[in-house]
């Protein structure tokens, strides 16, 4: 008989009702025999949620991507400095294609949109949980539609855009990620200096958005990946 896998889990979203509704969920799934999920704590708040994981060290994150004051991609950013080693799945009610995105590119394993979540949370945990991604097609579909935005561009649009050596070090940190504040901590800079640099890497790469930039950046071969 084969022993379930032992996930301890921290559930994060400022809705009680939708924390015990994840519970039973849980609980539900531990019948499977694959997995014994173990809720070993709860958090409303980025603040809380940084707290539990230090005490806690849950192997995986059921992550709400719109917190008060905050959202979880900033958790995402937050946990990564303090260097985490568990997994987070987002929960969100958000189906825009930067949402997504953004919440991949700050280190989630898996994106999953609340009025599914019944259906593919387990699919979800079981794929995260071997080291894998989970993106249902639908997500799929929102996370690789922005990759095709700039379809038309090619490499020899890197020779037509000339960004200064700081510029080119902001935009480095934004394909990993990094917040305004993160990105003015590392170079030094004031937060102010950060959003002057990125209205002119903007400008240079003609987007509009974060998300747009590290794409186009991505694209023609600005940065690595």
């Amino acid at each position: 008989m084969i022993t379930p896998q032992l996930v301890s889990i921290l559930l994060v979203d400022d809705d009680p009702i939708f924390r015990q509704g994840l519970k039973t969920l849980l609980s539900f799934y531990n019948n499977n025999g694959l997995f014994k999920m173990d809720v070993v704590g709860e958090a409303a708040s980025v603040d809380q949620a940084l707290k539990v994981a230090s005490q806690q060290h849950p192997a995986l994150i059921l992550l709400d991507l719109e917190l008060a004051q905050t959202d979880g991609v900033e958790a995402l950013l937050q946990l990564r400095e303090q260097s985490f080693q568990g997994k987070a799945i987002i929960l969100s009610a958000h189906h825009e294609d930067e949402a997504v995105f953004r919440s991949m590119q700050a280190g989630a394993r898996g994106y999953v949109f609340k009025e599914y979540v019944a259906k593919q949370l387990w699919d979800a945990i079981t794929t995260v949980m071997k080291d894998e991604v989970y993106l249902a097609p639908e997500v799929a579909t929102s996370f690789f539609r922005i990759f095709h935005f700039y379809s038309g561009h090619s490499l020899q649009g890197c020779k037509n855009i000339r960004l200064t050596d700081r510029e080119r070090e902001v935009l480095e940190w934004l394909v990993q990620g990094a917040s305004n504040e993160e990105i003015a901590r590392h170079l030094y800079v004031t937060v102010a200096t950060v959003k002057a640099h990125l209205t002119a890497i903007f400008e240079k790469l003609g987007v509009s958005s974060r998300t747009q930039a590290i794409v186009k950046a991505l694209k023609v071969g600005l940065v690595a990946s």
